[in-house]
């Protein structure tokens, strides 16, 4: 991605009111080429299942009474999209909307990408949680794109192994480690959980529970913070684990990782509310014997939680009609019979705080039938969603972490020099890029 003048920070002022996030630049909040009257054609990229029947209740609903129709355009999900869209962007061609994961949004609004939809959009403000809606906003009063599904962070744990060996659902980060020594002396051969490399969201979202902050501005220049305390403490705390040997150090999503949680060699994992999903595949043999809890916390009586996962629905800087695309995403994300369908036909959990205890999440998941509370924790826990950080070269930081991590963790190494290494190659990437960074 070549530098450009428009890739800097506008302005030290728009710097300033960013806070906890920081884009690069800023999208254009005009309509150019919006049609005066007559029907209007969109094109949507997204990689979200079952998307077309959903964009079909629009076009046979409320986009008939308004001349407004969506066509799906089926893609790849995470950086081959974001590049996709970059590419299609620079020809003058993207698409009119497009499915972008939150941690994406820094650098597509700094490739000047997507628009600024707060005129149309900011009144949505209200049906999703401060923590989620901040991730659209990237700090400013620009509105970048809605929130669609998130990913709140939760742990889980198999009752009846905790109530066999007698363990107590860790509230804090300390308890969870001594439940974890304990259940090793009781119980060798199990393990608490696993610390794993091979998904970078994971650690991204514990270090934003711990109030990590790894990208944010000072004055025109990006700072970068992903070895501050915060990280660090939670770098330590994991690495202390492994290298003790009081968790395992194994990587997830693996026919051995599988195998553990579904045979009780693993007896918790802290992980997301798409947890069931994962669960029903990878442990069918315990299906009603897990249970879910809030994440620990750092200090006894503190309410946070990461997120891990999660997407937006965003308006291109490129479409002709952006109040109609506009439209079409407020609806998306807020119409209860949207979000309806969003879960039955994609399995996705909504941002819209409305919809977390209606429709298709009135009653638990199949596989946590024995916990019918689920949803009701799950969206007290979504409301503590602490705010995120990302930056424009999130993709350059999550392959850091997964080489350097990954071979700490296999090693049992020093987990701190490998953030430190995290740090120095997201930095040096971001000067390549032309950036301005202070040090």
């Amino acid at each position: 991605m070549p530098y450009t003048k428009r890739r800097r920070l506008v302005s030290s002022a728009v710097a300033v009111a960013l806070g906890a996030t920081a884009l690069a630049a800023c999208g254009s909040s005009s309509d150019d080429g919006e049609a005066g009257s007559g029907p209007v054609s969109l094109t949507y990229w997204t990689w979200a299942p079952g998307m077309d029947k959903v964009v079909d209740l629009w076009n046979e609903g409320p986009g008939k009474k308004e001349q407004i129709t969506v066509t799906v355009k089926k893609q790849a999900s995470g950086d081959t999209l974001v590049t996709k869209i970059l590419t299609a962007h620079k020809a003058g061609q993207a698409p009119d909307l497009v499915q972008a994961e939150y941690q994406a949004l820094p650098t597509l609004v700094s490739n000047d990408a997507l628009a600024d939809i707060g005129d149309g959009a900011g009144a949505a403000k209200d049906r999703f949680a401060e923590g989620v809606w901040q991730q659209t906003t990237l700090g400013t009063d620009a509105v970048y794109a809605i929130p669609q599904d998130i990913g709140p962070m939760m742990f889980y744990y198999r009752a009846d192994l905790f109530e066999q060996y007698d363990l107590t659902v860790p509230t804090t980060w300390d308890e969870f480690a001594e439940t974890a020594r304990k259940l090793k002396k009781a119980a060798p051969d199990k393990d608490l959980t696993t610390f794993s490399a091979n998904d970078s969201g994971l650690f991204a979202g514990l270090a934003q529970q711990a109030g990590a902050r790894w990208w944010t501005t000072s004055g025109d220049r990006w700072k970068v913070g992903i070895n501050d305390d915060a990280t660090r403490k939670v770098a330590e705390f994991w690495g202390g684990l492994v290298k003790e040997g009081a968790i395992d150090n194994q990587p997830m999503y693996t026919p051995a990782w599988n195998k553990a949680l579904n045979t009780g060699k693993q007896i918790a994992w802290v992980s997301a509310v798409w947890a069931p999903g994962t669960l029903t595949t990878a442990a069918p043999d315990t299906k009603g014997k897990w249970a879910m809890a809030p994440l620990p916390q750092w200090n006894d009586g503190d309410k946070r939680t990461g997120s891990w996962g999660g997407s937006s629905t965003a308006v291109t800087t490129d479409s002709a009609h952006k109040d109609a695309a506009t439209k079409f995403a407020v609806w998306l994300n807020t119409d209860r019979t949207a979000l309806n369908a969003l879960a039955k036909e994609g399995g996705i959990y909504p941002a819209s705080t409305s919809a977390q205890l209606s429709g298709a999440f009135t009653e638990p998941p199949a596989y946590f039938t024995n916990q019918p509370d689920f949803y009701r924790k799950a969206a007290e826990i979504a409301e503590t969603t602490a705010p995120s950080a990302w930056g424009p070269n999130v993709n350059v930081a999550y392959t850091s972490f997964k080489d350097a991590f990954g071979a700490a963790a296999k090693n049992k190494s020093d987990f701190t020099a490998a953030l430190d290494t995290m740090q120095r190659v997201t930095v040096a990437d971001l000067k390549k890029q032309g950036f301005g960074v202070a040090e």
